[in-house]
């Protein structure tokens, strides 16, 4: 079987340097913008929270450990992230409808409202920076970029021993249904 090192060489080194120069440079763009969107809502929202709205969006009312595990970070980093967002209405805590001793988290009507008012603006922002690409640019794009996080969040739950779902990733790393 060939070692990671053969199959690099087997591979075009002037492409791949340029592969990874430009996904340093789209990670800095992405944090400089944190792809927030376009008007008032540019950077309203943080990664972290929009990730952990879509998730309980996406997945409905889950516990810590739940959300936790489909999004690839410990328990205690979710209920750090989680904490402002049940202080500002975004979340609200609940009890299980089959343990009423254990807690889920639930999107709240305002955070729905609000993830939202985000994903349109953030829809608006992706139109604007792919303005002048046809729709089947776009489509291989999302294709594609789901297909490289998909393979990086596997290589990290193989390295951290973490199992990896069918899709080799976690439903947060998914491209979004809406």
């Amino acid at each position: 079987m060939p070692t990671s090192q053969d199959m690099t060489t087997e591979l075009d080194p002037g492409l791949l340097d340029a592969l990874q120069h430009q996904v340093a440079v789209f990670a800095r763009r992405a944090e400089q913008t944190r792809l927030g969107g376009t008007g008032q809502l540019r950077n309203s929202m943080d990664r972290a929270a929009y990730l952990l709205l879509n998730r309980l969006d996406q997945e409905g009312p889950m516990g810590v450990k739940a959300l936790a595990a489909g999004m690839g970070i410990d328990s205690s980093t979710v209920t750090r992230q989680v904490a402002p967002l049940v202080d500002t209405g975004l979340v609200k805590r609940t009890s299980h409808p089959e343990d009423g001793r254990a807690v889920v988290l639930q999107l709240s009507p305002r955070g729905l409202a609000r993830l939202e008012e985000v994903r349109s603006s953030r829809r608006e922002l992706m139109a604007e920076v792919t303005d002048g690409w046809t729709q089947d640019e776009r489509e291989s794009f999302c294709t594609l970029l789901t297909r490289f996080n998909t393979a990086l969040s596997a290589r990290q739950s193989a390295h951290a021993g973490h199992p990896v779902t069918a899709s080799g990733g976690t439903a947060t790393e998914s491209a979004p249904t809406s």
